[in-house]
């Protein structure tokens, strides 16, 4: 279908898809047991891809969410992890956009547009996953700076991003208006590094636990200069982010879906190609209608957030959830029409199912999607 991009958007629409299959798809399965994908983000880096990810005024292209949904669409449908080892990084840099003082923008936007610097978002704990208010992790002030005590799990590029945005508890008393945010560097003494998660799928995207001992943060690396803003910065972060999740769900559920097809095409039985029963035309037909839908979907809440839409928890909701349900039921199906085959490591189809999973759990689970878009509709009586 048409979606009317922009020649700009179509422009880069190709740049990314053409990267990624000249240096993602020949290498998915090496890709899968290499980890952390530096080097092809050096690369990204060397090509400006960072800079969609931040403003104009501070080296970027922008920020738009048309391009990040545009972009790791494109990346996800060759390899999943690494889409989501650079969206990783769009991640940790949205809190700072939103909320960051003007020294703190000047000092970490810049190089997060230049690719030198790796962001990451550390919220999850091992008590406080789909509850961010129930976040231990404990922040005192003393002197001149603030003393971090605890241990997040789950965190998207941990270990390897040079800064994190992270949240702490600066007034437990207070619950969720007690929540600040701070900008941790990597080289901050206290901060530690744990065990590397054994993940099913998106094995390119390094996920680790962080701890913090004693961990010592500068008072002017407290996000937006406010105690008691964190929870409100955590949940406009995921306004923003939870359509690139979309865009990861969209994209594999294309590749999968394009697999195959190309296997329904040459696979034959009976005398013929499977692609001629009506059994797998009919799947195919439901694969196809599903993307395009959750595409249509996805890149209209895209255009309503670029244009400055007021509310959009909801739609963020819905563009994130839907495209993963989508992405699950198509990988699911894909495996299905390989059959035997696609039950085996020899079809890369097993991969993108593995890959799909994800989407429907992080940056909220697709129950808590349903429960905050159900939320909106019972307040306004309708979306």
């Amino acid at each position: 279908m048409d979606y009317f991009l922009t020649d700009e958007e179509k422009e880069l629409q190709a740049l990314f898809r053409e990267f990624a299959e000249r240096e993602l798809m020949p290498r998915r399965r090496q890709l899968e047991e290499a980890g952390f994908p530096r080097e092809l983000l050096k690369k990204m880096a060397e090509l400006d891809f960072f800079r969609i990810l931040v403003p104009e005024e501070y080296g970027g292209f922008g920020d738009k969410t048309m391009y990040i949904v545009l972009a790791i669409e494109q990346l996800a449908r060759a390899e999943p992890g690494v889409a989501i080892s650079f969206g990783g990084v769009g991640l940790g840099t949205i809190p700072i956009i939103l909320a960051g003082t003007k020294e703190q923008k000047e000092r970490y936007l810049p190089k997060v547009a230049d690719g030198e610097y790796i962001a990451a978002f550390a919220v999850t704990e091992p008590d406080a996953g789909s509850d961010v208010s129930a976040v231990k992790t404990r922040a005192v002030k003393k002197g001149d700076r603030y003393i971090l005590n605890g241990v997040k799990r789950f965190i998207t590029n941990g270990g390897e991003a040079d800064f994190y945005v992270v949240m702490a508890s600066t007034d437990p008393s207070r619950g969720a208006r007690g929540i600040s945010a701070f900008i941790v560097d990597k080289d901050t003494p206290g901060l530690k590094f744990g065990k590397k998660e054994d993940k099913i799928g998106i094995r390119a995207s390094v996920t680790r636990e962080i701890i913090f001992e004693d961990a010592e943060v500068p008072e002017e690396n407290l996000l937006g200069g406010r105690e008691g803003t964190g929870f409100l910065i955590t949940m406009k972060t995921f306004d923003y982010s939870r359509p690139a999740v979309g865009a990861q769900a969209l994209g594999i559920a294309q590749g999968a879906f394009e697999e195959a097809v190309k296997y329904a095409k040459e696979r034959r039985q009976f005398g013929q190609p499977i692609g001629s029963f009506q059994a797998i035309q009919f799947m195919l037909a439901d694969m196809a209608t599903k993307i395009e839908a959750a595409r249509a979907l996805l890149y209209t809440v895209a255009r309503n957030i670029d244009a400055g839409a007021k509310e959009i928890s909801h739609l963020s909701a819905m563009a994130k959830y839907f495209p993963a349900d989508v992405a699950m039921e198509v990988t699911i199906n894909a495996v299905q029409i390989f059959g035997g085959y696609g039950y085996t490591k020899d079809y890369i189809v097993e991969k993108y199912m593995r890959d799909a999973k994800i989407t429907q759990i992080y940056e909220g689970t697709n129950q808590i999607q349903r429960m905050l878009l159900g939320s909106h509709i019972v307040r306004k009586r309708g979306v």
